[in-house]
């Protein structure tokens, strides 16, 4: 069963698209949208990325970050990004522990679940149930942005 709200989050490294190191430390005083998705360049995921990709602007100068996740290595997050021109960090779970550590293991996967994560640390919205398409407006309204 996913986090709650109210729960501290979980804190994490692993390396993004390009190769870097990120902590969810390095975002604090930031929210944080940490989604995951099942695999790369599949229909679902795919549309999901994009949604972030189509409203990332609204994110930006906002102290929101977008981090996606899944067990997908650097190599397969770097085609998925430069094929969709994705502008937001994938982070490469390939051990699964970020998976585990938010409770959304769904054994080799990354079950669809997106955590917002407020700058205090702690979690301020869950989403178990996305519409991929319309994800990304669906969370900035809920954050009122």
């Amino acid at each position: 069963m996913p986090l709650s709200v109210g729960d501290t989050a979980p804190a994490f490294t692993a390396k993004d698209t390009n190769g870097n190191t990120v902590s969810l430390s390095d975002f604090a005083g930031k929210a944080v949208v940490l989604y995951f998705y099942p695999k790369d360049d599949t229909p679902g995921c795919t549309k999901q990325a994009c949604s972030f990709r189509d409203n990332y602007s609204q994110y930006q100068g906002k102290d929101i970050v977008v981090l996606g996740v899944s067990i997908d290595d650097e190599t397969s997050h770097q085609k998925f990004t430069e094929k969709f021109n994705l502008p937001f960090p994938l982070l490469a779970d390939v051990n699964g522990a970020i998976t585990k550590a938010y409770d959304v293991d769904g054994g080799g996967y990354a079950k669809r679940v997106t955590y917002v994560i407020g700058s205090n640390g702690t979690i301020s919205n869950v989403y178990t149930t996305v519409k991929t398409d319309t994800h990304a407006t669906d969370i900035l309204a809920d954050l009122g942005v």
